[in-house]
């Protein structure tokens, strides 16, 4: 049986991370010494003990050993020294042999968890300030508090089921007829497409709400003319909006008064991709509808989908950057520059995207009170999403419309799904991935993917394809790549035909994937889980961090490691394996539990069957 205790800190801000009413407990959790003074948390842990949760961060399942911090970042290179990515899901699972619960800190400021980083045996988790809500949440079973955390959260986003199918993106398709050559090239290597992405170049200026009317022409019936083929467009929204007289979001923005204001009650200026922008205030209800019933300009052109862009919100420069990094320049002594002293010039510009400063120089308009950005920061993204998702619950409500984000935080996923941002062309960005994906099942984010093939720096054909045999399992499945990269369309690899039978492979899936993605939304479950949810009496499955159970009947192991040819399997029980080239081309093998060297080549798709479990595909499924 399930248990919820919630004790209150402070003055907390009102979330809406959680829906259900919880009846406040009394003094501190036992589970937990707590300096209020210090604002810590500490906990002893177990030897055995293993945590698990936090979303979206940079190493391993168990987050044992490292410091973490929800700060939401625009952080490009998430290498393992990094402590804070896009979102801030704060519930960790903590198991060992001596016990079992988890928690689930609501608070939208900046919070650390260090999980045996300072002292191995300590879990400590510091409040910038201490003015939370805190759940203690105790179950039979891992699942059952997983379950019980998703019950009070609310119910996960579902997207329409045409969202699961395959998806092309690139920083760089700067017309429509780039797009055309996408879509012509991979139905001529005979690969199936469902959507292509629009990232920035499709805007007029880089302006939210707009189409560049001489590289995407006619937008409305380009739209149509892609839909025709069967493939979805899906263009980008970011949160920025372009300071520019005479551009109607701008100057709506400013007649309703919907921007962020600086200290001083003006509207607060910062620099991304169009240059001077101004942020919507996504605190302000009605700054909420207005944001969100702009979609309807696509929508109305067509559009059935869109994924939210540099929302924590990224920030290139500002002008009190400018202003303080010119009056550092100028207190420099004019002198020749040597290796001792560039270092000045150097420091002196660093400023320019200091966020954190930043972040503490703008201010929301919550319920008429004042409020300064880094007290709430990592709400925003969630804010934006929730900005959007609810203008199509109110606008289009029997129709499905795709939305993910790249920054959230706990409740967004009740709007949308996420993506897990600017990843690299690596092997070990593979495993990362594998990684990532229970845990941003526990926080509710069922709809979630990783860019197939990496974002940054240049893929290979062989990472390519054990990726997409990693990424046909995941609900967001999307290939995208940086401006400057190496191109990694499908078709442009030398086995176009392994590609396509990987795609047609993920559509035979779908029935699957689908229907166990709907059943963990409905009853609160997990798509993606560890093996030791489910094989709990089994001590390997605690170290095993690179196998995943996928829905209720199959197990995977990805191969993630360049030039191997195979891999070592550990199955908790008897399996079948079934060996799949292609939809009507596969082996069946009967497995005993145990360790197995599997082979793995790279036109396979491996897939393991539960005992007593079915998997049946459809070689006839199309969305």
């Amino acid at each position: 049986m399930s248990s919820v205790k919630k004790y209150t800190y402070g003055e907390p801000f009102f979330t809406e991370a959680v829906v259900k009413e919880i009846e406040r407990s009394a003094g501190d959790p036992a589970e937990f010494i707590v300096d209020k003074k210090a604002r810590t948390f500490i906990y002893k842990l177990d030897p055995s003990t293993v945590c698990y949760g936090l979303g979206e961060t940079v190493r391993g399942m168990n987050k044992r050993g490292w410091l973490y911090i929800s700060n939401n970042t625009d952080e490009p290179h998430h290498e393992e020294g990094k402590n804070s990515l896009y979102a801030s899901q704060n519930f960790l699972l903590i198991w060992s042999k001596k016990e079992l619960f988890g928690i689930f800190i609501d608070y939208p400021g900046r919070l650390s968890f260090d999980i045996g980083y300072t002292e191995t045996d300590t879990l400590t988790i510091t409040f910038d300030d201490l003015d939370a809500d805190v759940y203690i949440i105790r179950g039979e079973s891992a699942e059952d508090i997983v379950k019980t955390f998703r019950g009070l959260i609310g119910k996960s986003y579902i997207p329409p089921k045409w969202a699961f199918g395959y998806g092309q993106s690139r920083w760089g398709y700067k017309s429509a007829d780039d797009i055309r050559e996408v879509a012509r090239e991979y139905k001529k290597a005979g690969i199936p497409l469902d959507m292509i992405y629009l990232d920035i170049d499709y805007m007029e200026a880089y302006k939210d709400f707009t189409t560049n009317k001489e590289t995407f022409p006619h937008f409305k019936e380009f739209v149509k003319e892609m839909a025709d083929e069967g493939i979805h467009l899906i263009p980008i929204i970011d949160a920025g909006v372009k300071v520019e007289k005479g551009y109607e979001i701008y100057e709506e923005g400013i007649k309703g008064d919907y921007f962020c204001k600086d200290e001083l009650g003006k509207p607060f200026t910062a620099a991304v991709w169009p240059g001077a922008v101004h942020f919507p205030d996504f605190f302000k209800e009605d700054t909420r509808k207005w944001f969100g019933d702009k979609y309807s300009k696509l929508v109305e052109m067509g559009i059935e989908g869109f994924w939210n862009d540099m929302n924590e919100p990224a920030i290139f420069y500002s002008d009190k950057g400018v202003k303080e990094a010119k009056k550092k320049l100028a207190a420099i002594p004019e002198k020749e520059l040597t290796f001792e002293n560039c270092g000045a010039y150097r420091d002196a510009l660093s400023t320019l995207d200091d966020t954190y400063r930043d972040y503490h120089s703008f201010y929301h308009d919550v319920n008429g009170k004042k409020v300064r950005h880094d007290k709430i920061h990592n709400l925003y993204g969630y804010n934006m999403t929730r900005s959007a998702g609810e203008a199509f619950q109110r606008n289009y409500p029997d129709k499905k419309i795709l939305m993910f984000s790249r920054s959230s935080y706990t409740g967004m996923h009740r709007y949308g799904g996420v993506w897990t941002g600017d990843n690299a062309s690596w092997w070990s960005h593979l495993a990362l991935n594998i990684a990532q994906m229970p845990a941003l099942n526990m926080c509710g984010f069922l709809y979630c993917g990783a860019d197939l093939g990496g974002f940054n720096d240049n893929t290979t054909e062989d990472l390519m394809l054990r990726w997409i045999a990693f990424g046909m399992f995941t609900p967001l499945m999307r290939n995208h790549s940086a401006l400057g990269t190496r191109v990694q369309e499908l078709y442009r690899f030398k086995n176009k035909e392994t590609f396509a039978n990987f795609i047609k492979l993920r559509h035979a899936f779908i029935p699957y994937i689908y229907d166990e993605f709907i059943k963990a939304a409905e009853n609160d479950t997990m798509y993606f889980r560890p093996l030791s949810f489910v094989y709990s009496d089994d001590e390997r499955t605690f170290e095993i961090e690179d196998q995943l159970l996928v829905g209720d009947s199959i197990m995977i192991a990805p191969v993630y490691k360049q030039n191997a040819r195979g891999r070592m399997v550990y199955l908790p029980e008897d399996m079948k394996l079934l060996r799949f080239r292609g939809v009507e081309d596969y082996d069946v093998e009967e497995m005993k539990a145990g360790d197995h060297y599997v082979r793995a080549e790279l036109n396979e798709v491996l897939v393991f069957v539960r005992h007593g479990r079915k998997f049946e595909i459809d070689d006839n499924s199309h969305i």
